[in-house]
């Protein structure tokens, strides 16, 4: 995995349960797009719908030397999983406060779009800052400073 783009926000909101690798359904401009690193999954979430695991909310940005095939920026995009990883991450979101949320996405070896999923549960604030405290404690100590 050389190339990768991360939702850096998912990891500090919330706690990650269990983590699964999706195919994408993309068109040949949205690919391009990711493969030149114009993706964002900052904002984008997870829903099953019709029985399938869709994206929402995430955006891709119009391929510069597209002519006259776009893509629509935001929409929704069709997730590739297994039945019986499906059937698990939709009897896992029947759970209180569990959701679906985007942690990267990344071309695989045979050059395939990948997105890595997550069920996750949300922190609180008090969990947040706690984090927060971790992160400078471990930035001081590998500085070497002493606290």
């Amino acid at each position: 995995m050389a190339f990768e783009i991360k939702n850096r926000k998912a990891e500090f909101q919330y706690f990650l349960l269990d983590e699964f690798d999706a195919g994408m359904v993309l068109t040949g401009t949205e690919i391009k797009s990711i493969r030149a690193g114009k993706a964002n999954i900052a904002e984008a979430y997870c829903k099953i719908k019709n029985g399938e695991l869709i994206i929402i909310n995430m955006s891709i940005s119009p391929y510069a030397n597209a002519g006259y095939a776009h893509h629509k920026e935001r929409g929704e995009r069709k997730l590739l999983l297994h039945k019986t990883e499906l059937a698990k991450i939709s009897r896992k979101l029947k759970d209180t406060g569990v959701t679906v949320v985007p942690v990267s996405i990344y071309i695989s070896e045979k050059g395939w779009a990948k997105m890595k999923i997550a069920l996750a549960k949300g922190k609180n604030h008090r969990d947040k800052r706690a984090d927060v405290k971790e992160k400078d404690l471990k930035r001081e100590s590998d500085r070497g400073f002493e606290s």
